[in-house]
């Protein structure tokens, strides 16, 4: 079910899977991953003869294997996973593997509508690539260190090394050996280094930190450097429906971000982790107006509640009007909106989820060892053993909640307010 309006927002409870049985029936189960409408919920599981299959909703897939891992479900509740058996890794996409065989796989990645898969890939050739949908790019590499997908499916990049490096050959490193590959088409240009790779909104460009020089770092746009180096960069993003490239930069006056390669707001003791509103029209950022002192800056003016441990990603609402980030101080988590803080506290607590009118935010809170689902600051009355982020339903009036309760997998459909 790809769509959220498909779901079923009706039933409020469903017992899906009894984990307690699952742990008796096999000598060892791995992590839970549960599909985002809840209805299914898989496993790795370990047989009796010391060999691995999937687990989904109790039912085992009757193929073995040495090793399983990176389990996935697509929104068409398809269940993914990497598999190795006879010295050869596959793609296994429910119970049908990719015919292609590979010596290894990771870095296993789904497009935005699910429809398009992705791994790393390494030959017995001893050289690494993408491969696709099952094509492999034509041209493999020494070495093939990441893999971002075009929000379309249809493009993958990778950095990758481009000539060989001999062992212990540590003067190596100045030669330059790395750079992007763009559906196995490399740019012409190599750097020291390179990462943080990212497609623009039409899929058609490329951007990606990179080091010129020692000490010396920019940003690469389709390969071609912006004019200016700087001390320091961290990842860039391209602005929504436009080619402009957007990152965080260090000069002699502090950290910045700089778009196309001139500043474009004041300076911070740190500017990372940027991120536009959906509309493109605010830009916000995490920053540090002094040491120990983090905040979040929209277009380049800074909350005035500061944390004195961490802020994490800023979380834009669909109208681009509230930012909820996670927020770290004196050793206590919690979220905070648009610069006011949750009054209550947790041990630990995950990236927080607007409903889609913006009038309410939830996430998954860890206190006392238990899991519970926390709106707009208030804590749920449930705790769990296990909890995945809760999911507004369409009108934003209910909650899914995807939970282990005494040892069973429940997917519950709760009204906001009941939470």
């Amino acid at each position: 079910m790809s769509e959220k309006t498909q779901w079923d927002w009706d039933t409020k409870e469903k017992l899906i899977a009894d984990i307690n049985e699952w742990k008796k029936k096999f000598p060892a189960i791995r992590e839970l991953v549960p599909s985002d409408d809840g209805e299914k919920i898989a496993t790795i599981i370990k047989t009796e003869d010391r060999r691995f299959t999937t687990c989904v909703n109790g039912e085992t897939w009757e193929e073995t294997f040495e090793r399983v891992y990176s389990l996935k479900f697509n929104p068409d509740n398809q269940l993914i996973s990497l598999v190795f058996r006879d010295y050869e890794w596959a793609v296994a996409v429910d119970h049908e593997m990719w015919e292609e065989k590979f010596d290894f796989l990771w870095n296993l990645t789904l497009s935005p509508d699910g429809k398009s898969i992705a791994v790393n890939i390494r030959t017995g050739e001893m050289t690494s690539g993408v491969c696709l949908n099952g094509q492999t790019w034509e041209n493999n590499f020494p070495e093939a260190r990441d893999l971002i997908m075009s929000p379309d499916g249809k493009r993958t990049a990778s950095h990758v090394q481009v000539r060989p490096r001999p062992e212990l050959d540590i003067l190596g490193f100045l030669n330059k050996n790395w750079t992007a590959a763009v559906d196995g088409v490399a740019w012409d240009n190599t750097f020291l280094i390179l990462w943080g790779g990212v497609f623009s909104d039409d899929s058609n460009h490329v951007a990606a930190t990179v080091m010129t020089d020692m000490s010396q770092y920019t940003i690469a746009v389709d390969g071609i450097p912006w004019d200016k180096v700087f001390g320091a960069a961290w990842e860039p993003i391209f602005k929504p429906k436009s080619s402009d490239v957007v990152a965080p930069v260090q000069t002699p006056q502090g950290w910045t971000l700089a778009m196309n390669g001139k500043p474009i707001w004041g300076n911070f003791s740190q500017v990372w982790k940027q991120k536009y509103s959906p509309d493109g029209r605010k830009l916000a950022a995490v920053v540090a107006v002094d040491v120990g002192k983090w905040t979040v800056a929209v277009d380049g003016t800074p909350w005035s509640t500061v944390f004195n441990q961490m802020v994490l990603s800023p979380v834009f609402s669909l109208s681009g009007e509230k930012i909820a980030v996670v927020v770290k101080n004196n050793n206590k988590w919690t979220i905070a909106i648009n610069g006011s803080a949750w009054a209550e506290t947790f041990d630990n607590i995950w990236d927080p989820v607007f409903s889609p009118a913006g009038d309410a935010v939830a996430a998954k809170a860890e206190k006392d060892g238990l899991y519970f689902v926390v709106v707009n600051g208030k804590v749920g009355k449930k705790g769990y053993e296990s909890l995945w982020p809760p999911v507004f339903s369409p009108d934003g009036t209910k909650l899914l909640v995807r939970a282990v309760d005494n040892g069973k997998y429940y997917r519950r459909i709760v009204p906001v307010g009941e939470i």
